[in-house]
């Protein structure tokens, strides 16, 4: 980091606002918010983070940054900004599309219809939003075969096609009884709010009589309908006695990604999802948050908006016109672990079809060996994480025949902080003296994060140890990216970056940056916390434990009353507490 920088950094406010980081070029590549500018840009620049924010890092040459009066104002500042500049890190979750609606309109002869807006019209109801077009198109289509609704916008003076495959009463060339669209009317209000079992019902009575009267095609065709019916009413096993209208939203990240998934309930039916996959470069929570609220710039509100209970919504009650739930049991909850559940899996599967294709990484495999001029099999990476030499840690990955071990994984809490290369050295030594000891077998290479010093402090601690082992580093380009090999020889071997095997390492090493930072962030927080409580008066060891186990959580417990603490620690302390979190937290 240049001087510049650091002096920047270094006179930054500590006021709420937003933060726009810009290249060489002076453009705009990431734009975020912060309660507090001076700790959260300063975050970019210190310590260890995970190859993607690595990546972002090392194109950053200045920021510039606006100062709010609030938080909410960051917010709402942010996702106008993200839409101006469109940076090429942020997430960008705003499209055009609009959702469409199934129209009633309440003329003397009503037509039904798919539109995209649902105007403020008063000789016309409007059902919906559908998430997808191909939903609300479906549905019409049954209506259209079960009630002959008009369908010309401009009465013509004799009937069309419609009328001879009976999907319109050709008003305009015969008396239809008004009766006759008033009945058919309440139908299809009846059914486009959930209410279908009468309709299958008269269609089965009618599939039998079609039946009896050996009329075979015809009652195909009530089969057919009753089908289709049952398709698009189709609650997934999932029981809502309220038939509410619901959005629910949740999310899951891993591997540098974040996978979000909507689900749209209308009348207790899962018609649509929306799903995005998408690399993350900033915190996980930021980034779901600005795309729930980038995803209503365009899209309409339901009556109900269901959230991960863990996610603090105080921001997003003052910003979105809707009301939000965060259940923890019931129709709402388990609408929100399937959409964790498929946000998960959808991530998982993006990368189990890259591990499953057993060719390519048999070809990877095969052109490491051939690199290294060794047959490779078991591999395994490390990768070091601290903060300015605290909550010194150190993760350790394992690769066989290309594929991730995970019950191989291991994380190392190290001693003080005496440099990278005493760090490395004093985890190959715990790890290698313990596989000794226990005469278990070793990998075939050590791939380390780093270049020609940290394969010397390896094999240093390899050769005291009477270990002949292969020692390679990942090294990056002048932009920090992934770039080539270095041996023991301090040589480069260079990699395609068109190769499979380039693809395999780039994965390896998100993994084991992945690994390292989780557990560095678990230490940190955990000492944080514990560091707090620590420090009230009138908590020891005895009182600190009777809290804990009391509200299993150290969220839970500073959401708790005055009153609910003090039925745990009594009144005097409780008071100490209560004021203590609310204050520094």
């Amino acid at each position: 980091m240049n001087e510049y920088l650091k002096t920047k950094l270094s006179n930054l406010t500590k006021e709420p606002g937003c933060y726009l980081m810009k290249d060489k070029d002076n453009n705009i590549i990431y734009v975020g918010k912060a309660k507090n500018l001076h700790n959260r840009v300063n975050q970019y620049f210190v310590g260890s983070h995970d190859f993607k924010t690595t990546k972002l890092v090392s194109n950053i040459h200045d920021f510039d940054f606006i100062v709010t009066k609030s938080e909410k104002e960051a917010l709402v500042l942010e996702i106008n900004l993200i839409k101006k500049h469109r940076p090429k890190y942020n997430i960008m979750f705003i499209d055009d599309k609009s959702y469409p609606y199934i129209k009633l309109t309440k003329e003397k002869y009503p037509r039904l219809q798919v539109v995209r807006e649902a105007k403020k019209d008063r000789n016309s109801r409007y059902f919906g939003p559908y998430p997808d077009a191909s939903a609300a198109r479906k549905t019409l289509d049954i209506l259209n075969k079960l009630y002959p609704f008009r369908k010309c916008k401009n009465m013509p003076n004799k009937t069309c096609l419609y009328y001879h495959i009976k999907q319109c009463l050709g008003p305009c060339e015969y008396s239809v009884d008004p009766k006759i669209y008033e009945n058919m009317a309440n139908n299809v209000i009846s059914f486009l709010n959930g209410d279908n079992e009468k309709l299958i019902r008269e269609l089965n009575e009618k599939m039998i009589i079609a039946a009896d009267e050996l009329n075979f095609e015809q009652a195909k065709e009530y089969n057919e309908l009753i089908k289709a019916i049952e398709h698009i009413s189709d609650k997934q096993d999932i029981q809502n006695e309220n038939n509410a209208n619901l959005d629910a939203f949740n999310y899951y990240h891993d591997k540098g990604y974040i996978s979000i998934q909507g689900l749209f309930v209308r009348h207790g039916i899962i018609l649509e999802k929306e799903f995005k996959l998408i690399p993350l470069y900033g915190d996980e929570v930021e980034e779901f948050v600005s795309f729930v609220i980038q995803y209503y710039e365009h899209h309409p509100f339901s009556s109900q908006l269901v959230l991960p209970n863990q996610l603090d919504i105080s921001l997003l009650d003052e910003v979105l016109d809707v009301k939000i739930f965060q259940p923890q049991k019931g129709y709402r909850q388990k609408i929100l672990d399937m959409a964790y559940k498929n946000a998960k899996e959808q991530l998982e599967l993006k990368f189990e079809n890259q591990n499953k294709q057993n060719s390519l990484l048999e070809a990877s495999v095969n052109e490491f060996s051939a690199l290294l001029n060794k047959e490779i099999h078991k591999v395994e990476l490390y990768d070091n994480s601290h903060i300015q030499g605290t909550f010194n840690v150190s993760a350790m990955v394992v690769y066989e025949d290309g594929l991730p071990v995970k019950k191989d994984y291991r994380l190392y809490k190290l001693q003080q902080y005496q440099g990278d290369t005493n760090s490395m050295k004093e985890v190959i030594y715990r790890r290698y003296y313990r596989l000794l000891m226990e005469d278990k077998a070793l990998c075939d290479c050590i791939i380390v994060d780093g270049g020609i010093m940290q394969i010397k402090a390896v094999k240093e601690v390899l050769d005291s140890l009477n270990i002949d082992m292969l020692v390679v580093g990942l090294v990056k380009d002048d932009k920090h990216n992934t770039a080539n090999l270095v041996n023991d020889e301090n040589k480069i071997i260079p990699i395609d970056k068109d190769s499979n095997l380039f693809f395999l390492l780039t994965r390896m090493q998100d993994e084991v940056h992945r690994f390292a930072i989780s557990y560095h962030r678990k230490l940190r927080t955990k000492a944080q916390k514990a560091s707090i409580l620590d420090e009230i008066e009138g908590i020891g060891p005895v009182r600190k434990k009777k809290l804990l186990n009391h509200f299993k959580s150290f969220k839970k417990l500073k959401e708790a009353s005055e009153e609910e603490i003090a039925k745990v620690v009594g009144k005097d302390v409780a008071i100490n507490v209560f004021k203590t979190l609310h204050n520094e937290l």
